[in-house]
């Protein structure tokens, strides 16, 4: 141990021997660092690395340049899946002890496997995209995002925990569970884990939950209520006369009487009336028969003047195909145009989308040369993705704004550039859901499952149409805690 001041080694004594400084207190310091320190390195030995990390930042707390400190917490770092936090801690142990130093070691053996740091990366970009679909009360995109961080980098105990949180949320406690063992396995005495643990254990293996009473306004006011087992039946209670006295029946016989008439008159008249019309058209196709040669060739002359209309109209149609609004000469245009603009400014990826988002796929594929369909796709491969991309993203902000005009408008646009994309396809659906359109929704929850039927948009487009069947809805709700978000200008 060396003082504080003037860095002389100290002895026994509590002063320092070399400028007399009192060291009582730093001693005491310095003994209490090394103590959490010891206690930190038991912890992690035994696995327990939510209690080392607390003794090891209340070590560094009393002595910041304790580098051994450092090391070790950026290992229980590591090992809990948080990279960046571990990074930090082995280059602050670097810069306090430039040589010797083992943190060098632990860096160079993470930065030299770039695949895997591109790796952990990534789950911490997905890990924190995450949070935000959380906070933004998209818990499905969260789940779907959890699931990729824990694929990617199944240690982190933070993704793992959060995942197991959504799946107690749609009382999946058994998934919840098995995440939470996994979490167990890398930090065995984590008291976040242990209390989500316990909750899903209860939820699984406890006491089972006590019968629901009927709702009130269910169980008439009369009725009677039999309680079998688990099961409650309701009978409802007529009394000694279920008619209601001599006063209802003759009103019942009334009634009766009314429901009679009324069958009569939209039964039988009906059927009078047709008869006496048909009777009518008998006799006016007799006449016709009957007509003379004259109205026969006014007849023929007339459908054949009707003839050449058609095909005069036809023609007409025909013409404006090519020459329209919608044509194929003003479709060629546009795609020339489209191509001039990319080889212009490749970068202006607006008005090229402008521009293609025009076009008429349906002709491009039925009436297009084989050079026209190979512009057209390679256009399209060149900006579709990216303007996909863009426009998905304002479209799920738009929609968790509650701007569900603007939202479709974007996803629709999404879709035009990658119709290959299934959470493109949900995301529309479930816009048009919140936004009330149910019938255009379950059309597009129809189309995914039929054409991306392993996907996980599939099982949820299967859940939100069962939702919508049984009376379910979909309810946007306002995130006030939620920063605004700006909205990137993609078309």
């Amino acid at each position: 141990m060396f003082c504080y001041k003037c860095g002389a080694e100290l002895s026994e004594k509590d002063f320092c021997t070399n400028c007399g400084a009192d060291v009582r207190k730093y001693k005491k310091i310095i003994y209490r660092s090394n103590s959490l320190y010891n206690d930190g390195l038991e912890k992690a030995e035994v696995r327990d690395l939510s209690g080392a990390v607390i003794s090891l930042r209340q070590c560094l707390k009393l002595n910041k340049d304790h580098v051994e400190a450092r090391n070790l917490l950026g290992l229980v770092y590591f090992e809990c899946g948080e990279i960046v936090e571990a990074l930090t801690e082995w280059v602050i142990s670097k810069n306090i002890r430039p040589q010797k130093n083992i943190a060098d070691d632990y860096i160079n053996i993470v930065q030299s496997d770039q695949q895997r740091l591109a790796s952990l990366n990534q789950a911490v970009k997905k890990y924190n995209q995450a949070v935000e679909f959380c906070e933004q009360d998209s818990l499905d995109y969260a789940k779907i995002q959890l699931k990729k961080v824990v694929g990617l980098n199944p240690k982190f105990v933070k993704a793992q925990q959060l995942l197991a949180l959504l799946y107690m949320q749609n009382d999946e406690w058994e998934s919840a569970k098995k995440a939470l063992k996994r979490c167990l396995k890398v930090d065995v005495n984590n008291t976040t884990t242990l209390r989500y643990l316990k909750e899903a254990s209860f939820m699984t293996e406890g006491e089972e939950s006590p019968i629901k009473k009927p709702r009130k306004g269910v169980i008439a006011k009369d009725s009677i209520v039999i309680q079998h087992g688990n099961e409650t039946i309701i009978q409802p209670n007529y009394g000694k006369n279920p008619i209601g006295g001599s006063s209802n029946l003759i009103l019942h016989i009334l009634i009766g009487i009314g429901i009679g008439a009324l069958a009569c008159y939209f039964l039988v008249v009906p059927a009078v009336v047709q008869s006496t019309k048909n009777s009518m058209n008998e006799e006016i196709r007799q006449i016709s028969e009957n007509s003379d040669s004259k109205s026969a060739d006014i007849t023929d002359l007339e459908q054949r003047v009707a003839a050449l209309s058609d095909e005069n109209q036809k023609l007409q149609e025909q013409l404006g195909s090519y020459t329209g609004e919608g044509g194929a000469l003003q479709t060629v245009d546009g795609l020339m145009n489209a191509a001039q603009s990319y080889l212009n400014n490749p970068e202006d990826l607006t008005t090229v989308s402008e521009i293609l988002y025009q076009i008429d796929k349906d002709y491009v594929a039925m009436q297009g040369s084989t050079a026209y369909q190979a512009l057209y796709e390679g256009l399209m491969a060149k900006v579709g993705g990216e303007v996909a991309s863009i426009n998905l993203e304002n479209g799920i902000i738009y929609k968790n704004q509650g701007d569900y005009t603007t939202a479709v408008e974007k996803l629709e646009k999404a879709w035009y550039f990658n119709p290959n994309d299934p959470e493109i396809l949900y995301t529309l659906a479930e816009t048009y859901q919140q936004s009330g359109n149910m019938d255009k929704a379950n059309e597009l929850y129809n189309q995914l499952v039929m054409n991306f039927p392993d996907s996980e948009y599939s099982d949820m487009s299967e859940r939100n149409i069962a939702s919508a069947a049984t009376g379910g809805s979909v309810v946007e709700q306002e995130n006030p805690g939620a920063e605004e978000v700006t909205v990137t200008d993609g078309n």
